[in-house]
């Protein structure tokens, strides 16, 4: 089986994909207005990602589609993604650190071990009936 080397060899025509954002861009209303629908889509994106930051939820995988969203079109999206890729390897390099995982791993056991305890003395204290569940009548009124 040969391979064809050559240097005047067709070039793959485009994807879809990039006739479609091509043709975009050659009318200008249709660029802002894809420009303006891309913005809002990435920002509303973002913002429930930093939303989810103080709330539950994957907070930070939001605020990375966000900004990968934005990036499509915006270079100082792109500067920001790249900022947080570069603080997410140094994150998992400090995570993968052995002291650091030995350090977790303990703690993480000792939190357990403590809220085990915890529960333990709560049901030898009050059993297992839980408060909600009283059977007398005039516990309601």
């Amino acid at each position: 089986m040969a391979i064809n080397h050559e240097k005047d060899a067709p070039s793959p025509e485009p994807r879809l994909s990039h006739r479609f954002r091509a043709r975009i861009r050659r009318n200008p209303l249709l660029n802002t207005a894809w420009r303006a629908g891309v913005f809002l889509t990435g920002a509303a994106v973002l913002a429930t990602g930093l939303i989810m930051m103080v709330t539950p939820g994957p907070g930070l995988l939001g605020i990375v589609i966000g900004l990968a969203i934005l990036a499509t079109e915006f270079a100082w999206a792109q500067r920001a993604l790249h900022r947080a890729r570069t603080a997410a390897d140094r994150a998992k390099e400090k995570a993968l650190d052995p002291r650091a995982r030995r350090r977790n791993t303990i703690l993480g056991v000792l939190t357990a071990a403590a809220l085990a305890a915890a529960l333990t003395a709560y049901l030898a204290v009050y059993g297992t009936t839980l408060p909600w569940n009283i059977e007398d009548p005039t516990f309601w009124t």
